[in-house]
């Protein structure tokens, strides 16, 4: 009997000491995602793009981005556990004159009604198949590959409303502060990015998530 209870007694302090240590290990996690350091606080806080009353979640990019791109994993895998519970949006970043010919590609496909189709293969274009898509004659060649008419790209492409659209990405490029891709801004608020987490994106994901909790607790409190 005696041998039963301290066998009960054993398994009892080894689970106490298994909450104990994932409970020091969060609280250190949390303690090291200081702002300045994890993220930026972004001042003042900015207007929300969407209706939603979820926690917005911008992902800002540039398709001619490396960086971007093998964060493209990363996002996906936390998107599909987390999809539900946050408003996402991407943001095509205009930081230079350069980049605005891939915004303006975004915009294209998704007046186009095709963005989900094309928004991997051109990231794979460029990067995987090493594919200079620079200019309207190369974005209108590659997407012709997904149907759309020659004729169809060029009247969305400089299109007044495509033509808005990139100069409101253009705008919260700089009202949000960004300096480089990827980036993601939680909650209107909140910035961060691989230098803000050694270059490691798990981490950025860490980050983010981090910071969704954050910004929900506050909503909530």
């Amino acid at each position: 009997m005696k041998l039963r209870h301290y066998s009960i007694f054993l398994t009892q302090l080894l689970l106490l000491i298994s909450l104990l240590l994932t409970t020091t290990a969060a609280i250190a996690a949390d303690a090291d995602y200081k702002a300045g350091k994890a993220y930026n606080i972004i001042t003042p806080k900015q207007a929300t793009l969407s209706d939603s009353d979820k926690i917005e979640v911008l992902e800002v990019f540039w398709y001619g981005c490396p960086h971007c791109y093998r964060f493209q994993p990363y996002v996906k895998r936390w998107l599909e556990d987390n999809a539900d519970n946050i408003s996402y949006i991407r943001l095509p970043a205009v930081l230079n004159k350069g980049w605005a010919i891939h915004t303006r590609a975004y915009y294209t496909a998704e007046a186009l009604g095709i963005l989900e189709e094309i928004h991997d293969p051109l990231f794979d274009a460029i990067h995987k198949g090493r594919r200079s898509l620079n200019n309207d004659e190369t974005l209108m060649a590659f997407f012709e590959e997904f149907g759309v008419d020659n004729k169809d790209f060029r009247k969305t492409f400089y299109s007044f409303s495509v033509s808005g659209k990139v100069r409101q990405a253009e705008e919260l490029t700089r009202r949000y502060q960004v300096s480089g891709t990827p980036a993601v801004i939680i909650d209107n608020q909140y910035y961060t990015s691989p230098k803000h987490a050694e270059g490691s994106y798990e981490e950025l994901i860490n980050i983010v998530d981090f910071l969704v909790t954050k910004s929900s607790n506050q909503d909530n409190s």
